[in-house]
């Protein structure tokens, strides 16, 4: 990569020049525009060292040292408007693929992804369908802060005008498709089409091999591609559809008999006019380890009818959280999507979007409503907490319609808010908005900032542990039931950045001292075979022992709850660094464990808003000094509280020793790695005590290191009112991440890290209304992960676990509802549970107060749960994936299963028991695979309804039904 500045030569820079002056004159379908003679800036530079370039040079700079403003800009004569596209000729020897920023006229496409070439003296081209104004365009090829960079740019070849091929018709091979990552034509299994098939899709190319076909679509609107492939490992593997750069889905294809059997998968893709990419990659999150065949792609046959709203929304409202007033409806039509929100005339009406972006950058953002008459209707736009302005939407007299404005947005995950605040007379109806250039959001489990990396994936000369689901073995409790253990000096793990980092978290595990107290211990990081840091791990926060609910104590043996997390800034290093974890000669554990790593790019800290919040400084609160803290920053919290504002927390650690309570504020750190509230001596945490609170941007890391119900903190917990938000938190070390009673209604929790509790990660617990938690990762609990408990008869009423990630639930359940009314587990990713556990589990288990009975429909919708399920060591009973448990009273109200995917279970996939009865039971469009008992295992009495429900790999057979239970077969069931 070039990366050396140099004097331009003279005919350079009359060329550039003369491009600056004279437009740089193209027409449709023209030869390349050489990037030497574009418009550069922000570090871009000429440069020739490296052969194979067309014209006189080609465009270097695009250096770490340049990210945020290296650009190279050409001018594009377009005869008339209209679809067309552009051809990027570049070279990548990093052997990862990078990302630029592509921008029309000005406006960001799309990031494009640039595959990798063999050397940087070999040049490859990425072709890219854009739209063109008539007359002069300008087409900029810029790195953006949320890009990759550290590229070479050679030429940009444009088609524009409004003419567009035929659409691409019949089988595209894909041995004639473009590879990268290693992945590699081959024909040693028989039965492919054409002249061969793609493999290289193996571990040692995860986060690297794709395969991009190109296809041209008439006409804008939806499609789809059928995928030809073999899968002869026995197990569904995955791999992730891209669509023109940006990911559509990860796909799940199934096993086929063996590896010269091919089968097919179809998946719907939406196609932009003109050329479009279809790529399949394997990602880091993928399984890989597939053969590709072709693909037959169907593009749409007609124009799609236009937008009515006009305009394409990212984001719908009727997905969206609303609290305070608003409700679906669907009674005006014309709107987009499945419905609309109505109701927000109330102040504290809102309704709240999470938008994934990928920098950080004001974003144009449009708001599509109706008015019922001609009045104009005003709402107040908040983005991460932060009011923006009034928003004053014209009258529509009862049209859909679309209004513009802009929106300050951070990278990665922000809630866009909605509220009717005073002045405000809410008077709209809400179809949804459109935020131009964010990034779709996970379809399923949490959008997170990081990028994960499994250490037995790596590179290693040391020894990988597993795959085992015994209890109490290390690697029972480590992601997939696989890790690494380094136990001699020299041994290391290593794995490629695909994205640039600064910052690391690991999960590891080193040995219990004697006492049971813990102990420190180093190990060495590098970054291309350079010492960056030593990290210091320590056992304390890990390492329990005996029975429930455990002891830190080693004498009462029975030793689990190995991992531990730590998280450390690395300084900034680029996509393509070799990371490594080497046991050195003067790393003292005997051993240490490494399960994963997750790399991401911290943002600078936060500072105060201009108005409306108080520095905690400067009202006798004084972080670093190792001081309690905790009575100073509760009268901090009543001061500001007085003034009718917020309390600031500047970077730095504030000790606790006991609650800190809040009652309608708001409470704002610099940052989760910036901010830590820091407990001490199991105690320590943030209480709610009522009204309308904030949290934000902060950790709460706590000082518990074994289970104690009485007498510790949880992280978070207590009565939080109306209409409260809690965004942006890591909790780690405390009895609970986090516990939320009654009569909080409406709270929004979005974007928490829980890591490392004793007992639950949330709960959700008597009587709480419309609370939802989404886009949060919960890892490594005592107990189970996500939960929602309805104790002593008082309801849980509308809440909701949407878009979470869960892994290794230690103990107990990944998601469990315990009676309620109309609650949901919906488009979750829950991972890997360990002891007495189910992925999911529907229940009326009596924890010694009789929780409420189960009302109105619960839901369990869109969730994928793989290796989950557990031996109950008390009851000597095997519990399924999925576990609808009537225990003290019957499930009558309904339950709704559907589009869950249940993956290799421990043992049964379903499980319904037991001495109660369950009726109103409905599966649908269920794929239970790979099973180490029965596909469903019923022994309960009542019925339920099943239509869709696949069964596959099973060990026990497809169905075991005792109890009486009446099985209501549908349409579409397989495999029992």
């Amino acid at each position: 990569m070039s990366s050396r500045i140099r004097l331009l030569a003279l005919p350079v820079v009359l060329a550039l020049i003369c491009s600056v002056l004279l437009g740089q004159s193209a027409h449709a379908a023209s030869g390349p525009l050489e990037a030497e003679s574009a418009t550069l800036s922000g570090g871009a530079v000429v440069a020739t060292d490296h052969s194979g370039f067309t014209g006189t040079g080609f465009v270097g700079g695009y250096t770490d040292a340049n990210k945020g403003t290296a650009s190279t800009k050409f001018a594009v004569q377009a005869d008339s408007a209209g679809a067309g596209s552009v051809k990027i000729r570049y070279a990548n020897g990093t052997t990862a693929t990078m990302t630029l920023s592509l921008y029309v006229n000005g406006t960001k496409v799309r990031q494009v992804s640039l595959a990798a070439t063999a050397t940087w003296d070999t040049w490859s081209t990425d072709d890219e369908s854009v739209t063109f104004a008539k007359g002069v365009n300008t087409v900029a090829l810029t790195f953006d802060s949320g890009d990759s960079g550290n590229v070479n740019l050679d030429s940009l070849a444009t088609t524009s005008g409004s003419t567009t091929p035929p659409a691409t018709t019949g089988t595209l091979e894909a041995e004639s498709a473009a590879l990268s990552g290693g992945a590699v034509v081959a024909s040693d299994h028989s039965g492919f089409t054409g002249t061969g098939f793609v493999s290289g899709y193996t571990d040692s190319n995860k986060g690297t091999a794709s395969t991009k076909f190109a296809v041209q679509s008439a006409f804008d609107g939806p499609g789809s591609v059928s995928i030809r492939y073999s899968n002869g490992t026995g197990v569904p593997m995955t791999l992730s559809l891209y669509v023109n750069g940006s990911k559509s889905v990860q796909l799940t294809l199934a096993g086929t008999a063996n590896w010269d059997t091919w089968a097919t998968h179809d998946e719907s893709v939406t196609f932009a006019k003109g050329a479009d990419t279809v790529a399949l990659n394997f990602d880091s999150s993928d399984s890989g380890n597939v053969n590709l065949d072709s693909i037959v792609p169907t593009t749409p046959t007609s124009e799609a009818p236009p937008d009515n709203p006009p305009g394409n929304l990212t984001h719908q409202a009727e997905t969206a959280f609303f609290s305070g007033g608003p409700g679906v409806s669907t009674s005006v039509p014309g709107y987009a999507g499945s419905g609309y929100l109505t109701g927000f005339t109330g102040t504290g009406s809102r309704a709240v979007f999470s938008v994934d972006t990928p920098s950080a950058a004001t974003y144009p953002l449009a708001v599509q409503y109706r008015t019922a008459d001609a009045g104009a209707a005003t709402i107040t736009l908040s983005s991460n907490g932060d009011t923006i302005r009034q928003l004053t939407l014209p009258g529509t007299a009862g049209a859909w319609a679309s209004a513009s404005t802009t929106v300050p947005l951070r990278a990665d995950l922000n809630t866009l808010t909605l509220r009717t605040e005073s002045g405000d007379n809410g008077k709209l109806d809400l179809d949804g908005i459109a935020v131009t250039s964010s990034t779709p959001n996970a379809t399923r489990g949490a959008t997170v900032p990081y990028t994960t990396y499994e250490m037995e994936n790596g590179t290693t000369n040391a020894t990988v542990i597993g795959p085992d689901r015994t209890f109490l073995t290390m690697a029972s409790e480590a992601s997939g039931r696989k890790a690494v253990t380094l136990s001699q000096t020299g041994q290391y793990v290593q794995f490629t950045l695909t994205k640039p980092a600064n910052a690391l978290t690991l999960r590891y595990s080193i040995q219990d001292s004697s006492d049971g107290s813990g102990i420190t211990a180093p190990l060495g990081l590098y970054a291309n075979g350079n010492h960056v840091q030593d990290l210091s791990l320590t056992s304390k926060y890990s390492w329990v022992y005996g029975a429930y609910p455990y002891t830190g104590a080693p004498s009462a043996g029975s030793p689990h709850h190995f991992f531990d997390d730590t998280h450390v800034l690395i300084g900034n290093l680029p996509a393509g660094t070799v990371l490594k974890f080497q046991k050195d000669a003067t790393d003292t554990a005997a051993s240490y464990t490494l399960d994963l790593a997750e790399t991401e790019t911290v943002a600078p800290d936060q500072v105060m808003p201009s108005s409306g919040f108080v520095s905690a400084t400067t009202l006798g609160v004084t972080p670093n000094d190792g001081s309690d803290d905790t009575a100073a920053l509760n009268s901090a919290v009543s001061t500001v509280k007085s003034q009718g504002k917020g309390l600031w927390l500047p970077a730095g650690t504030y000790n606790i020793s006991a609650h800190v309570n809040l009652s309608g504020i708001a409470l704002r750190g610099a940052g989760e790695w910036s901010t830590v509230l820091k407990g001490l001596n199991g105690k320590g945490g943030l209480l709610g005590v009522g009204g309308t609170n904030s949290i934000q941007d902060l950790t709460v890391s706590g000082d518990v290191t074994y289970r104690d119900d009485q007498n510790f903190d949880t992280g978070i917990e207590g009565n939080f009112g109306n209409g409260s938000t809690i965004q942006d938190v890591w909790i780690e070390h405390t009895k609970t991440g986090l516990w939320i009673d009654a009569p909080t209604n409406g709270l929004f929790v979005s974007g928490l890290r829980i890591r490392d509790t004793m007992a639950d990660g949330v709960n959700l617990h008597k009587g709480t209304v419309d609370v939802q938690v989404s886009d949060s990762s919960v890892r490594n609990t005592g107990d189970d992960a996500l939960a929602m408990y309805s104790e002593a008869g008082v309801a849980n009423v509308g809440d909701a676990f949407r878009f979470d990630t869960v892994q290794l639930p230690l103990l107990a359940n990944a998601a469990a509802i315990y009676g309620g009314t109309a609650n949901k587990i919906e488009d979750n990713l829950l991972s890997d549970t360990v002891d007495a556990s189910a992925g999911i589990a529907i229940s009326t288990r009596n924890f010694g107060s009789t929780e409420a009975p189960f009302s109105g429909t619960t839901s369990v919708q869109r969730n994928t749960l793989e290796r989950t399920g557990g031996f109950e060591p008390n009851w000597k009973t095997n519990f399924g994936a999925l576990w609808i448990y009537a225990d003290t009273s019957d499930i009558t109200a309904p339950v709704l299963v559907k589009d869950v995917d249940i993956l290799d279970s421990t043992f049964s996939g379903v499980l319904v028991s037991f001495q109660k009865t369950v009726t109103n039971l409905s599966l649908q469009n269920v794929k239970i695979a790979n099973t180490g008992s029965y596909g469903i295992e019923i022994n309960s009495a009542g019925s339920g309804s099943f239509s869709g429900v696949a069964v596959g790999g099973t060990t026990s057979g497809g169905l075991n039904l005792a109890g009486g239970f009446s099985v209501i077969r549908g349409t579409g069931n397989s495999g029992w």
